[in-house]
């Protein structure tokens, strides 16, 4: 009996074949390398090419259906991502060889411009928020997870890092000073860095009061503007308002000394879109495993990890990473967690 080409089983070479239709676009093969560090939504991805919606979510279907780009919903909006190679799969090395020769590429000139028009938009959006709502900030953190929430599991982990005595520190968005008090005790001096002049005169009022006088208040913007680097830098619930995190964590990153640490306290992913609205978030928190990819691209290394779940439904994730010297890279070591429920 003779089987036709239809009657035959050929669902691996599917799959190969959506890859390699996928991979057959340049335009496509260009929203991969827009996507290396970044997440977007269907809009921003059309702005940011100038086609139509319907034709970017057209290009985004293929690159879906071939398991290149991963989505993530948040609040009402889904936002693209790339997704990683599974190596262990049908395809998983053609992928892995395909990024790779993505990440070769020079995006177009005008597609850079975009992209940094979409980072402007979102980081102008937060900064309007900020400007705005200054007077009632710990009220709107309270809604969500406020410093006393995760305070102990923050300086836990700091404690166990034994910073030599002359050590720095540097807060980046210290929101109303709450927790400068704590890093003035720690470290022989502190800069405090926000670009909310309203943000930054709460801060500069817990300082007069508590009077801590080895701390420096800095007027910046933290990944444009320039400031010292320091041995152990901190970001308090801040992560989540830059409009590009990934790029964001790539820039502090060199801001820490060689041997210094970063500490980053952040919501794990969650699906609570009122927070945008109501305390300016740009980002419903963020995956695990996505702070630990981006940590590593930045050259950083996984140090402990402690989490805490709160009654309100919110999880609070405290990270920490290291900056080493740089070392022939074998694999990356799984980090100590612990979780702590409130």
């Amino acid at each position: 009996m003779t089987l036709r080409a239809s009657q035959l089983d050929f669902e691996p070479a599917d799959a190969l074949a959506a890859l390699c239709k996928a991979a057959g676009d340049p335009l496509r093969l260009n929203v991969l390398r827009a996507l290396t560090n970044d997440s977007f939504g269907v809009l921003e991805l059309a702005q940011i090419f100038a086609i139509g919606q319907s034709g970017m979510s057209h290009h985004l279907k293929v690159l879906a259906q071939a398991g290149l780009v991963a989505t993530r919903r948040e609040g009402n909006a889904i936002f693209y991502r790339r997704a990683l190679a599974q190596m262990e799969t049908v395809g998983g090395t053609l992928h892995g060889a395909l990024l790779q020769e993505v990440d070769r590429l020079a995006l177009p000139l005008e597609v850079r411009e975009r992209i940094a028009q979409v980072h402007q938009q979102r980081a102008a959006a937060s900064q309007d928020f900020f400007a705005r709502s200054a007077e009632r900030f710990q009220a709107q953190q309270d809604l969500i997870a406020g410093l006393p929430q995760y305070r102990d599991s923050v300086l836990a982990l700091l404690d166990s890092l034994d910073f030599p005595a002359g050590a720095r520190a540097l807060e980046i968005g210290p929101g109303d000073g709450s927790f400068l008090p704590e890093l003035a005790r720690r470290f022989s001096a502190v800069t405090a860095l926000d670009n909310s002049p309203a943000m930054l005169e709460l801060a500069r009022l817990r300082c007069e009061r508590d009077g801590l006088t080895n701390v420096q208040l800095q007027l910046a913007d933290a990944l444009l503007d320039d400031y010292p680097s320091a041995d152990c830098v901190v970001l308090n619930m801040v992560l989540h308002h830059f409009a590009a995190p990934a790029q964001a964590l790539q820039t502090l990153a060199g801001r820490v000394n060689i041997g210094g640490s970063l500490l980053i306290t952040e919501l794990c992913s969650h699906n609570q879109s009122w927070a945008r609205d109501t305390c300016g978030d740009l980002w419903l928190g963020f995956e695990q495993d996505d702070l630990a990819h981006w940590a590593l691209a930045a050259g950083l290394t996984q140090g402990e990890s402690l989490y805490v779940g709160l009654r309100n439904g919110f999880q609070i994730q405290v990270r920490h990473f290291q900056r080493t010297p740089s070392l022939p890279y074998v694999a990356e070591r799984p980090s100590l967690a612990r979780t702590i429920d409130r």
